[in-house]
């Protein structure tokens, strides 16, 4: 009777993030997130850092060589079918995981890349060495989703006076669609995020939910990448993620005084 049942499996998504020992961002919000929604992450820590629920107090990344080693014994192994990129810790890590996302591609030439990028903790600590835009430039370019915030999208863009020249911006790098998430808006009831692509913009309209969360851009960019490797079409795993996301702070709960983690195991 065993012998005859068909064998479980799911598609894998190779992540590349930061350890927050907290728990709420990171590494973990991606495990967790890509998990519930039905793939399973191969996670491969690019920093080690020093923080709590509200604060990062110090970030130090992984030397490039063991992060470039893990992926390639993982790829060796087992099927990638999504990456997805959250800090990077410094150049030379974005270079690394950049070799081998080329790797990758050049037996899978479409898959899904989801970059996230963390500039900064919520309290404005820089989450790589140096300039953190200059350290994760080299990945926009093979990116097949940005997800920055509005005040990322700033940074990386500076010149760009509104999201949509931003977004062009991003995609003239190369980046092949850009979502930007609203939560840092002004809008005290409403969050808007805004997806360019190729074949124009939407937006969507979210509750704004009532505190701050702890990992919310890890556990969205997370979701997404996911779908995506689960053979979704870019829209669709947009929406899916965003309401899956949105369910999750909604379920948020909390571990100490300040930012509230977002309930992605209750999901």
């Amino acid at each position: 009777m065993t012998g005859n049942m068909k064998e479980k499996s799911r598609h894998c998504v190779l992540v590349f993030s930061g350890l927050d020992p907290s728990g709420g961002a990171g590494i973990s919000a991606d495990i967790e997130a890509i998990g519930a929604v039905g793939a399973h992450a191969l996670p491969v820590v690019t920093a080690l850092t020093v923080q709590d629920n509200d604060r990062v107090y110090a970030v130090n990344p992984v030397d490039a060589a063991i992060i470039s080693r893990q992926a390639q014994v993982l790829a060796g192994k087992i099927p990638v079918s999504a990456v997805k990129v959250g800090i990077v810790g410094n150049r030379d890590n974005a270079v690394a995981i950049g070799e081998v996302i080329s790797e990758l591609r050049r037996k899978q030439p479409g898959l899904p890349v989801v970059l996230d990028t963390v500039l900064g903790s919520g309290h404005g600590f820089a989450l790589a060495d140096g300039t953190p835009e200059y350290a994760l430039s080299p990945l926009i370019g093979m990116a097949t989703l940005v997800t920055p915030n509005l005040p990322e999208a700033k940074r990386l863009c500076p010149l760009a006076k509104d999201t949509r020249k931003q977004a062009e911006y991003l995609m003239a790098q190369g980046a092949a669609n850009v979502l930007i998430k609203g939560g840092h808006g002004e809008d005290a009831d409403s969050v808007f995020n805004q997806w360019f692509g190729a074949d124009g913009m939407k937006q969507w309209k979210w509750r704004r939910l009532p505190g701050e969360f702890h990992g919310t851009g890890c556990t969205l960019a997370s979701a997404i990448a996911a779908y995506l490797a689960q053979g979704l079409l870019m829209e669709k795993a947009l929406e899916k993620g965003q309401v899956w996301c949105q369910a999750a702070l909604e379920k948020a709960f909390s571990i100490a005084k300040g930012q509230k983690i977002p309930g992605r195991q209750a999901c």
